[in-house]
């Protein structure tokens, strides 16, 4: 029970307690009206019915001009008979027994809905509620914290309660929400900040279609990049970079160099291309993606540290204020109830007063104080990153400047032997000198030199593109992150 009435039977809203609530919310004439036969519900507007031991919601349907509505404090386990209010703006139902949003689909007016301290564990059928700025629905039985994104469909939304339920103990919560609903003015009962937002932009950019992707990985505490195997390579942004897996896709579709790899020449060619430092380049771009990687996991690592450091010295020390004030404000009070005299109470009172308001001032010195702190850690945090980041794009455009051959420069190369071996197997065939019978594809692309040459040329474009596309991949990922 989300309230207790002891021997108290629970209720069904009926005519007598409409009339009584009228009665006790409007004033004398009013309640006199209401005590007549023929009330004009018409003209009510706003009821009350707290604390009424209410188990089911009923007999509502002539109050259609209701705009505000309290239910609070009973024992209802389910949203029903409301159906006919459809110009209610207001509707508290905190504290009750509700486990399901439901019955809401005609309050398309209501901006201020409380189901704060109920039993709920979804957030949904709330589509109709378009003009939502206010909702409240704290202390439930809310653990995925996943379920938040479907409150991203009202688009007025602006005050948001979620305190108290399981998944608000979720690392990284605050920014989660903030990050999935970027409307949001007020998160539990406090001022979303400019800084909680800019930090935020500072971890992913303004990258439109790809900003939930990254939000979602930043919020849900990936920032740290722990992944193993390909997972780690696809973040380090250096997958297919391993062994010879970029060469072997050079050649994965290329037929036309397959038909020419049945000449011997040809063949040693390629089986040498590799060692013509390929795979080493890449290696070695592949080794200094892993090292970047682990820089951007250690300055993430290191942020979160110092941010959780910064909050905790905060919170211990608004404790000790906090507990300084508790226990002297109760030797106050034990002073006021045993003093002798009004005088002597009276300047007890006073003192205390003053202590409040040096409590204020010690706080809000705190709150500015680790804002201060916040704002200077983000600064070099985004400095940092911005370093490490543009100094790894700067050098896979380089592809790893630390090596003198790139691969580009490989592939030129050895498109040029190949046309130059070509040639030269043109040659003897115009010569007669070849002795070998090569296949009847071959001896088509070797018709004449033109063909040859177009084919050959083709390839090594794909084959730039492919080493192209690659960098580019990286570069971009490399931005997005």
């Amino acid at each position: 029970m989300s309230q207790f009435f002891g021997n108290v039977e629970p209720n069904i809203i009926d005519d007598e307690m409409v009339h009584k609530a009228i009665e006790e919310k409007f004033p004398e004439d009013l309640g006199d009206l209401a005590r007549r036969e023929n009330i004009n519900f018409q003209v009510v507007t706003e009821l009350q019915l707290s604390f009424k031991c209410i188990l089911q919601i009923d007999n509502l349907w002539p109050l259609e001009n209701l705009t505000k509505l309290q239910l609070d404090n009973n024992v209802i386990e389910k949203i029903e008979g409301l159906e006919s209010l459809v110009h209610l703006v207001w509707l508290d139902l905190s504290f009750n027994n509700i486990e399901v949003i439901e019955g809401l689909d005609t309050l398309v007016k209501l901006q201020d809905l409380s189901l704060y301290s109920n039993r709920i564990s979804k957030i949904e059928h709330m589509d109709t509620l378009q003009e939502l700025q206010i909702f409240s629905i704290g202390k439930n039985n809310l653990t995925i914290l996943e379920d938040v994104v479907y409150l991203r469909r009202l688009k007025k939304l602006r005050t948001l309660n979620l305190s108290g339920n399981p998944f608000c103990n979720t690392e990284h919560y605050t920014l989660f929400v903030v990050a999935h609903l970027p409307s949001l003015v007020y998160l539990d009962f406090k001022l979303v900040r400019d800084s909680t937002v800019r930090f935020l932009h500072s971890l992913i950019g303004k990258s439109g279609n790809s900003i939930l992707q990254n939000l979602c990985f930043v919020a849900l505490g990936a920032g740290s990049l722990q992944k193993s195997g390909s997972q780690k390579h696809t973040t380090a942004f250096v997958e297919y970079l391993n062994g010879s897996f970029l060469f072997d896709s050079l050649y994965a579709e290329d037929t036309e160099v397959a038909k020419l790899a049945s000449l011997p020449e040809v063949e040693d060619l390629l089986q040498a291309y590799p060692s013509w430092e390929f795979v080493s380049v890449c290696e070695n771009l592949y080794n200094y993606g892993l090292e970047e990687y682990e820089k951007r996991e250690a300055e993430v690592s290191k942020f979160y540290k110092r941010f959780h450091e910064i909050l905790t010295v905060n919170q211990q020390e608004s404790g000790r204020i906090i507990s300084d004030f508790e226990n002297q404000n109760q030797r106050r009070l034990d002073e006021i109830y045993h003093a002798s005299s009004g005088d002597i109470a009276e300047s007890k009172r006073a003192e205390g007063k003053e202590d409040i308001l040096q409590l204020w001032d010690a706080l809000m010195t705190l709150e500015a104080l680790v804002s201060n702190d916040l704002e200077e850690l983000l600064q070099d945090f985004k400095r940092s990153i911005d370093v490490i980041a543009s100094t790894f794009m700067e050098n896979i455009q380089g592809i790893y400047p630390f090596h003198s051959i790139q691969c580009r420069d490989l592939e030129n190369q050895h498109h040029e032997k190949l046309i130059e071996m070509t040639f030269a197997i043109l040659e003897k065939l115009d010569k007669d000198e070849l002795e070998e019978d090569f296949p009847d594809d071959v001896r088509k692309l070797l018709m004449d030199k033109d063909t040859t040459v177009n084919a050959i040329n083709v390839s090594h474009s794909i084959r730039l593109q492919k080493i192209d596309k690659r960098e580019s991949d990286m570069i971009c990922n490399t931005y997005q992150w």
